[in-house]
This record gives structure tokens, C-alpha cells and sequence, in this order.
């Protein structure tokens, strides 16, 4: 079997990439390990996939080489993979800004993606394991539970750690350094936090309960919704400062981002000061929310005014509201997380073609490269984007 491109993993990238090279006239080959492609697609954003962001700039992606997804996803905009979506009849909502799903289920992107191979004539081998793959003279050579495959360049795009039930491997990463590139420390990203101890109890006891808040992590800070679980925090909040925080450091939790505490409980004591400060909390926050902040810190009597309040005592709840240090047990781990943060060396890689320096028969794309986005559709655009450069360069 002789193929000019040969991609292993039929993912958001892989797929994409297939059908801009079939589209170049390369005879290719997907070969996937699953048996069935896009599982990854299927399950993201709760079945109705998350398929790109309008906003997306190169800010919004984690690297230690950042300038490196410039040149794809310049080449490569959201706009673009709308307009492929909606020739293909696939409806679309904005959900937040910039944020786009589709409006039935993330179905209607694999179909796409499938279709866009079909028309392209690039072949899928699904069910399929790869064994070994070796350089051969100027070109690749794989050997596979189909048999020996030749061809002329092997794409990397089988995804990261992250979701190990859907299929993810370190295969991709074990092949970069059989080829001598350098492999940073993965870890998961965009993950659910555990607790430990009291606070675990707390959060189970509120499991379910969902805020609007400002956490951060070193000098990054996030504006999103925070969801209470049985087993810790999560929500869109928690799962955006999971992929800078580092094991043993506190986060920062504002639970009210937009009012000064300190100033408004001064205000509400001299405007109304035989109002109590269990009162003052309930028109802020759900009625279980502000219930266990109160049974969290014992030192308030229910039937106090905040007249009788002394402005150290505002303070104190000003701190607690508005600046909250946590110290997580740590994350849900790689069984909930929805992307990996490391991956391959990029400075070993074209940020136009993708190809390896030095050996242009083998490249690597999407997620298993150190290049990761932020929560909110930004990472499907980086496979879309770097699968686009990688095909219609093969």
C-alpha cells in the first residue's frame, strides 16, 4: 500500500487535514485506532460541540513558544470554518460572544468533516493499529494491523492524553521522541479542581450551585461562572485557571467581581443599618450559597445589625467575599479534562507546514503539539487551523 499522505488519528485535525490534501490531488490514508472517528467532536460541548471562536487571536493559546500558531491561524480563521459548516447545512448558535455550537448536535461537524474526505478521496482505516514507523530513504514506512503502509510524509495527529476513554494515547508523544524531538512535561488542562477535607464537604454540600465570579492564579485571572461539585469546583471558571495553575498554589476567588464589598457594606450600614448582614448576602447570592457562608465563618450573629458591625469586621467579610485564597487538592485529572498542556517541542517544527526540521516526511498538528487553547471553542480552531496549513502543504 502506497499513499502520498498517511495521518495517524481521525480527529478534529487529522480529518481536516485529510481533505485539504485530498483536495491537493495526494492520495491519503487516515488511520485511527478508534473505531469510530471524531469521538472527540462528538462528546465536546456537551454533545453540541463548540466548534470555533469569532474572537480567536494568538492571545488566547498557551505555548512556550507563543508566537509559533500565528502564521496557521492567520491563514485559517473562524469565519473560514463557518462558511464550511454552513455549506454543509449545519445550523449554529452564539451561545456566549464568540462562542459558536451547533444548534442540534456536534454530529453535524463529523458528517462535515467525513464528507469533505469523502469528496476529497481521502480513505479512513479505522479499527487499526500501528505498530512501528521508520524512516525509509526519503520517504515513511509504517507497519500496521493492515500491513505495511509506505508513504511520502506521516502526520502526527492523534490528539493528547486528555479523555482516556475516548481513545487518547501517548503514541503521538512516544513517536516525536523516537525521532529525537524534544517532548515537554504534559499535564491536563481545562479540568474540574478536587478539595480535600472540609472544603470537599462544604463544595458536596453545594453541589450544583453555580456563581458568577473572578478567580486567579498568579497574573492570570478569569471572569466566569463557578459551579460547586461533590467532589470540589468546576464551571467554565475553574476549568480556565486549571490550565495555569500549578500543584500546591492557591487560587483567588472573587465571588462578587463587580462590587467593592468593603465600600458596599459601609454604605449599607449607614443607609440601613438595623439590617442584617444575612439579609445583605441573600439579595447577592443564592439562598444556599449565602446560608453556607454564614455557617463557614461562625463569628456572626444572625440577629446582628450591621450597625453593630465595627469596620474590622467588614473587612473581614470584604476579604472572604472578594478576595477567597483556596488551596486546591488538586484536579480531576486526565478523565475529565479536555485538553492536554505540554506536548511537542514546536521549535522543532515549520509554523508553515508543520513539518519536522530537518525531516519534512513527518509532521505534527492539533493537540499533541505545545500549543493549547483556552476554554470557549479556541481549540477546535487551532486543529482546524493547523490542519489546513499541514495539507495543503503535504
Amino acid at each position: 500500500m502506497i499513499y502520498d499522505v498517511v495521518i495517524i488519528g481521525a480527529g478534529a485535525a487529522g480529518l481536516m487535514c485529510a481533505a485539504q490534501a485530498g483536495y491537493s490531488g495526494k492520495r491519503v490514508l487516515v488511520l485511527d485506532h478508534a473505531s469510530k472517528a471524531g469521538k472527540k467532536i462528538l462528546m465536546s460541548g456537551g454533545g453540541r460541540c463548540n466548534f470555533t471562536n469569532l474572537g480567536t487571536t494568538p492571545q488566547h493559546f498557551y505555548s512556550a513558544n507563543p508566537s509559533f500558531c500565528i502564521s496557521a491561524l492567520k491563514r485559517y480563521r473562524p469565519e473560514h470554518f463557518v462558511e464550511l459548516v454552513e455549506r454543509h447545512g449545519v445550523e449554529h448558535v452564539e451561545k456566549t460572544p464568540g462562542q459558536l455550537f451547533c444548534a442540534t448536535s456536534a454530529k453535524e461537524i463529523v458528517r462535515t468533516l467525513l464528507t469533505e474526505c469523502e469528496w476529497a478521496g481521502a480513505e479512513i482505516a479505522l479499527n487499526t493499529k500501528i505498530t512501528r514507523v521508520e524512516r525509509q530513504g526519503d520517504a515513511m514506512q509504517l507497519s500496521t494491523s493492515l500491513g505495511n503502509i509506505d508513504a511520502g510524509v506521516v502526520v502526527v495527529a492523534s490528539g493528547g492524553l486528555s479523555i482516556p476513554t475516548m481513545g487518547a494515547t501517548g503514541f503521538g508523544y512516544d513517536l516525536a521522541r523516537q525521532f529525537g524531538l524534544e517532548v515537554f512535561d504534559t499535564r491536563p488542562g481545562l479540568v474540574p479542581f478536587t478539595l480535600s477535607d472540609t472544603w470537599k464537604a462544604r463544595a458536596a454540600e453545594l453541589a450544583g450551585v453555580s456563581v458568577p465570579v473572578a478567580v486567579s492564579a498568579g497574573r492570570h485571572c478569569f471572569n466566569d461562572p463557578m459551579l460547586f461539585t461533590h467532589r470540589g469546583l468546576s464551571g467554565p471558571a475553574m476549568l480556565q485557571v486549571s490550565s495555569v495553575w500549578q500543584p500546591g498554589e492557591s487560587i483567588m476567588i472573587n465571588l462578587l467581581p463587580g462590587e467593592n464589598v468593603a465600600a458596599s457594606l459601609r454604605e449599607a450600614r449607614q443607609v440601613t443599618p438595623k439590617r442584617q448582614l444575612s439579609t445583605w448576602l441573600i439579595e447577592r447570592f443564592p439562598k444556599r450559597l449565602a446560608q453556607a457562608l454564614l455557617e463557614w465563618y461562625p463569628d456572626h450573629d444572625p440577629t446582628r445589625p450591621l450597625a453593630e458591625y465595627a469596620n474590622q469586621a467588614l473587612d473581614q467579610w470584604a476579604v472572604r467575599l472578594n478576595a477567597w485564597q483556596l488551596k486546591p487538592a488538586g484536579t480531576e485529572g486526565w478523565r475529565t479534562a479536555e485538553v492536554t498542556m505540554g506536548g511537542v517541542n514546536t521549535a522543532m517544527l515549520s509554523s508553515k507546514t508543520f513539518e519536522v526540521k530537518g525531516l519534512p516526511q513527518l509532521r505534527f498538528i492539533g493537540e499533541v503539539v505545545d500549543v493549547t487553547g483556552e476554554l470557549g471553542g479556541y481549540n477546535f480552531q487551532w486543529a482546524w487551523a493547523s490542519g489546513v496549513a499541514c495539507g495543503q502543504s503535504c
